[in-house]
Formats: structure tokens, sequence, C-alpha cells
């Protein structure tokens, strides 16, 4: 069974990503299989639950491929396999003291860790964070902070607009740490909070306790980076607390809505520090990925909500995961105090669920006008043949919010903005979608050309 599994396994790394694969399928293999009932092994029960629900027919398909006549599949969680270095032979005599030892250990590390606040909310688990296309890499890193502390990922930068789930995944990693070894030193704070207590310390001339917390630490997780603009005593703080830290291998997460790089007044040291292990990012959820959360949502409290509802709901909200919630939260709400289900409230029109970045409709006249406006140019001057850096910009743009904020098909842009043919339509709002996840810049640019547009 080696071999088919092993065949298996390199046909479904053909049609998932890499990180997915890695996160997913390294360390399974098959266990039994008793005439096509196949039990698959896995390292855990998070992994039982993301294969089942993401993976199984793409895992039937590649087994049958391999010529398993396969009638059922199921997960099951292994235990870990002994260690192949023999250590020396406990004896009965050494066994009540070494388990008297462990315990002893163990009560220590709790009462440790009880002494010492983390700031962590338990509620955030990796149990209860869905991985979709728009996270599944910042998930893998995760998983592998969690495996080795202070390794690989360090420091770990994750940045993305509000809503799309930073805070979770952080402390995520915070609590599975903690969860495998409680005697760790984790703290978890808002950088907002990270400057407040500095500011406290150094009025009460406590800077060298507020010094000592931080570097006795053996995780450290700051949130919310952006908001440390215009605090230079602060980062240069922070920035002493960071290199002491690195230099002692201790994990250092930090959140972001914006790279170190696009944020105004930070420190170019501190901003290239922060960057040293790579930045991931979490974008806005495509639509499988909404429906996948909300499922996901659905079993967690227990709630029955049909299929439909879920898709209405998912295509219908195009803000941020926090937004996708709260509707969903709203319609089950509604749905218990009126006695139906939340399908047939959807139907019969008393919900309305309509959480885009379209609070009105607006004209392409309008778009092109604003965006002109705002690149301090004429629409003829944006919709001429100029190739000038700037124009060019504004001219795709223009494309982008006509395609995104509009839905107008690219024959149509291609018309309004002046371009030859629909293909240059492709390219311009194929490049801005590119950019965006990037460059912050660019983000700011389009999010007040928004606010100018519906004003």
């Amino acid at each position: 069974m080696y071999d088919v599994w092993k065949n298996a396994l390199a046909e479904i790394e053909q049609q998932i990503s890499p990180a997915n694969f890695s996160t997913w399928f390294q360390g399974t293999s098959i266990i039994s299989n008793d005439d096509g009932h196949i039990i698959i092994g896995v390292k855990n029960s998070f992994y039982v639950k993301q294969l089942r629900n993401r993976y199984l027919d793409l895992i039937t398909t590649a087994l049958k491929n391999n010529n398993i006549d396969v009638k059922s599949i199921n997960f099951e969680v292994q235990t870990k396999v002994k260690s192949k270095v023999r250590s020396r032979e406990v004896t009965a005599r050494d066994l009540p003291i070494k388990k008297q030892l462990s315990t002893i250990k163990q009560q220590r590390a709790i009462k440790d860790s009880s002494n010492h606040e983390t700031g962590l909310n338990q509620k955030y688990t990796l149990d209860n964070f869905v991985i979709g296309s728009n996270n599944d890499l910042a998930f893998s890193a995760a998983k592998s902070i969690i495996d080795s502390p202070g390794d690989r990922y360090n420091p770990f930068f994750l940045y993305g607009g509000p809503g799309l789930g930073k805070t979770h995944l952080v402390q995520a990693i915070g609590n599975e740490l903690l969860k495998k070894d409680p005697s760790l030193k984790i703290f978890y704070t808002p950088i907002a909070h990270f400057y407040s207590d500095f500011i406290d310390s150094v009025r009460l001339g406590k800077g060298n306790e507020f010094n000592l917390k931080f570097r006795k630490l053996d995780v450290l997780i700051i949130d919310d980076f952006q908001l440390i603009v215009g605090k230079e005593k602060s980062q240069e703080e922070f920035f002493n607390i960071f290199n002491d830290l690195y230099q002692l291998n201790k994990q250092i997460i930090v959140t972001s809505d914006r790279l170190p790089s696009q944020i105004k007044s930070v420190d170019e040291r501190l901003a290239s520090r922060l960057t040293w292990a790579g930045a991931f990012d979490l974008q806005l959820p495509k639509f499988e990925d909404k429906c996948a959360i909300l499922r996901a949502k659905a079993e967690l409290m227990g709630a029955d909500i049909e299929p439909e509802a879920i898709e209405y709901i998912a295509e219908n909200v195009n803000t941020n995961i926090r937004d996708l919630e709260g509707e969903f939260s709203t319609i089950l709400l509604m749905s218990e105090v009126r006695g139906l289900t939340p399908l047939e409230l959807i139907k019969n029109g008393s919900v309305s669920v309509n959480k885009t970045t379209r609070p009105h409709q607006v004209t392409s006249k309008q778009v092109v006008d604003k965006v002109a406006r705002y690149f301090e140019l004429t629409p003829k001057e944006m919709c001429s043949k100029s190739r000038v850096s700037n124009i060019k910009t504004a001219r795709q743009i223009t494309m982008y919010l006509l395609s995104k904020e509009l839905g107008l098909s690219t024959t149509k842009i291609a018309t309004e903005v002046g371009v030859k043919d629909h293909t240059t339509v492709m390219h311009g709002v194929k490049k801005i979608d590119q950019d965006l996840r990037l460059n912050f810049i660019l983000r700011d640019q389009i999010a007040e050309i928004k606010e100018k547009i519906y004003d």
C-alpha cells in the first residue's frame, strides 16, 4: 500500500498548491485497506476535518486512478512513532521516581504559566480558522512556527486589510504554542497598548521593569503595527526589544494592515528587520472561500442553514470576513425569532444582504471624471493614447474601478477609456489586481478615489 499511496500523493501534488500539499498531506499514510474501506493516518484531529471537508473527492479520485476500488475513506489520528534511539533500560525501581519528576516538572510549568499574563484570547484557535486560497500560505507558515518557534519564520510578519483574520491567526499561534508547552512566556499586545505602557513606565520611572518584561519572553506578538506612526520613542524601544529577542532566537510575530516600508515615518532599519523572513498577506476571500467560512461557522454553532442561503450571503458580502460573519449571525438570529429558515427569509424578502463597496449606483462618466480629477488630469488627457506613467496608471485604475465597482464588460470599458480593444482592458485590470497585493500606496489611492466617487 505504500507505493499506491505514494503514487496517489504524486497525483494530488499536481492538482493543488505546494503550500496546501505540504500542509495537509506530508506525513499521511494508508493504515489499512479492508476490501476498499480505506483508513488514512494523519497527525491530529484538525487534519481529519480539513482533509474530509476539502480533499476527500481528490483523494478518492487519486486512489481510484491507482486501481483501488474505493468504497469508503476514513481518517485516523496516528500516535507518534517511537524513536529508534533506545534510551537506557528503566527499572521498576526507577519508574516511580521518573514519574514523580515528570509530574513535578509539569506542575511547575503550569504554575509558571498561570503567573504570566499572556493577553491571548482562548477562542482563537487553528480548529476554527478556515483555510482558503486567500490565506493558505500564511497558515502554512503559522504551522511551521508552532512546530519550531524562533526558527524558519522569525520574525513572522502578517499583513492585510481589516477583518481578514490577522488577529485570529496570530493569537491561534500563541494558543497552540502554549498548549504544547505551558511553560512558554508568550505575550500578545496591540501596538497601541505597547505604546501607552511604555509612556507610563517612563512617567513612573519604571523603564527597566518595562524592558525586562519583554526581554524575558519566548514569544512576542504585536498587533496593528501600523499605528506606531509618529511614535519615535516607542519605535526605538521596540527596535531594541526586537534585536534582543531575535539574538536569543525568540519568536517575534507582527501584524499590520500594510508592509513596514509603506508605513509613514517607520525607521528603515526596523522596517527591514520586520521582513527578514518574508511577509505574508491575507487577501479578500473568494466566493468558494466565503462559502467554506460560513459552513465552518454553521458547524461550530450547530446551526442548520441551507446551502443556497450560504451561497446567497457569500455572493452579496464583498467587504471582509468580519462583515460576512456578521451578516450570517444576523440572518440566523432573525430565523430563530421569526420561525423561518434562513432561505425562507431570503426568498420572501425579509432580509437584504448587500455588503459591497458600492453604497449607491454611479455612472461610468462619474468614475472617469473622479479618477482624472484625483490625478489632476482632464478626462480627455486620461483617456488619450499617452504612455506617460501617471496617465497610464490613472487609466488602468479607471478600468479596474469600472470593472469591479460597476461590473461593466471589457468591451464597454474599452469604449469608456478610449483604448483599442478589450484585451488592453483585461491587461490593465489584471495589473491593478496584482499590484494591490503588495502596493499599499495604490490601495490608499483607490480607497480615496472610491470615497470621492460615492461621496
